[in-house]
């Protein structure tokens, strides 16, 4: 099993190299072509995800991504938000998250959840271990 380790600082100019790593690694270790667009659309998603939460809380910490190719394909975006932040939507449906109480920060989040659930079939996300922040974590099955 191989593992690739990429940190940012939360600027949305980044989010395209971790775009571009994320395929780049997916290719190597084998997943499908025809789900690279997948793959490429969740990873800047989540990542546009973890710097929009950053920005919003003035965090400087880099936002962390990981990329492993174990039995899938997994990718975790790991951003320092506080966790009532990052989960606080995660739960609600996507017809919720039109409801028109909710702020312009909450819609960031809960929209970018639903997109993700459109994009990739095993999603998770999960507080970090630490306590603060969250991990979205992402698999795609490999074509060997």
């Amino acid at each position: 099993m191989s593992r690739v380790r990429l940190s940012f600082t939360p600027a949305p100019v980044h989010v395209r190299t971790a775009r571009l790593v994320g395929v780049a690694v997916a290719r190597r270790a084998g997943v499908a072509e025809e789900l690279l667009d997948e793959v490429r659309l969740a990873i800047g998603e989540a990542c546009a995800r973890a710097v929009a939460l950053h920005r919003q809380y003035g965090l400087t910490e880099l936002v962390m991504v990981e990329m492993s190719d174990g039995p899938t394909y997994t990718v975790r975006v790991i951003d320092r938000a506080p966790i009532e932040a990052g989960l606080g939507l995660a739960a609600l449906p996507p017809d919720e998250l039109a409801d028109e109480s909710l702020t312009d920060e909450a819609l960031t989040v809960g929209v970018g959840f639903a997109l993700l659930a459109g994009f990739v079939e095993d999603l998770q996300v999960r507080p970090v271990d630490e306590g603060v922040g969250t991990e979205v974590r992402m698999a795609w099955p490999l074509g060997r």
